[in-house]
Order: structure tokens, then sequence, then C-alpha cells
């Protein structure tokens, strides 16, 4: 697996993320016994739905295990003031619509949250690719399969 970059705030919700799975174990072990002690466990739809949210908290444990360890934390303090890097949100405006967007730039896409004003995408997407250490009044073409996008920079968004 490659190493994968990404913010120390984005490290450490998935270390957290990472311990809640692991203090989910003995409330599904728990649920686990409780079904078994119900008897018959060929027709027990209680048992058979622990042991399958088990199977899914172990896979989820164990995929975060091996995402953490291939991460690399980058250290965004030395990044150069108006320069878009990892962590950095930005107000775009597309020049082909007029419209404008927001735009945070991350090494780790988590679940998508539709009720965001704010757009993650990685830095390793080609957005984030054509974002990663531009500024303020720059001018960017993202090709994608449709065609090429064009963006002007307009705003670095300083977190409150």
């Amino acid at each position: 697996m490659e190493s994968q970059l990404v913010t120390k705030e984005e490290k450490l919700k998935l270390e957290a993320d990472l311990k809640a799975m692991i203090a989910k174990r003995p409330i599904i072990a728990k649920d686990i016994g409780e079904a078994r002690e119900k008897g018959d466990l060929k027709e027990n739809a209680d048992y058979h739905a622990a042991r399958e949210e088990y199977s899914r908290n172990e896979a989820h444990i164990k995929h975060l295990e091996n995402r953490l360890k291939s991460l690399t934390v980058v250290d965004t303090s030395d990044v150069p003031e108006g320069m878009i890097f990892l962590g950095t949100t930005v107000k775009l405006k597309d020049l082909n619509s007029g419209d404008f967007e927001l735009v945070r730039i991350v090494g780790e896409v988590g679940e998508i949250d539709v009720d965001s004003e704010v757009m993650e995408v990685s830095a390793r997407s080609p957005l984030g690719e054509a974002l990663m250490r531009a500024s303020v009044g720059q001018k960017v073409n993202v090709n994608v399969p449709r065609g090429t996008l064009k963006y002007e920079i307009v705003e670095l968004i300083v977190a409150e």
C-alpha cells in the first residue's frame, strides 16, 4: 500500500475512528453471547446479525490499522503563507459557469457530508493536484474525463 499524505488532524480522526471500533468489540461479543443463549443457531437471526456485525467491525479495524501504518503526516507549518496545501480551504470561481465553490484539500477523503458547503477533494485527485502549491489569483486547468475545467483561485479561507 502506497503512503498517503495526511494532515495531523486527519490522522487524529482516523485514530479516533479506530478507537471507537475497538471499543465496540465487547458490546458485539455480549450481543453474540446473548443471541447464542436463545437456542438453535441455525435459525437464530439475532445470532447471525451479531456475527455479521462482528465481521464488519473487525474488517473495519483491520482496514484502519493498515491505513494508519501507511500514512505520512505532513507538517503544514512550513508552507508559505498564501500557498494552497493540505488542509487549505479555498474559494474557486468556475470560469465556465461563473459559479463559486468552496474546496478543502485533504489527504484523506472521509465520509461525504452532503450538507457541507465545503467539498473535500483529495490532494491526489485532478482538482487537488491542480490546486496544490497554487495561490490566490492563479488560474488552473483541471483535466477530467469530460474535458477541461477552468478555475480562478479567489480566496484562501482561514479556519476559525
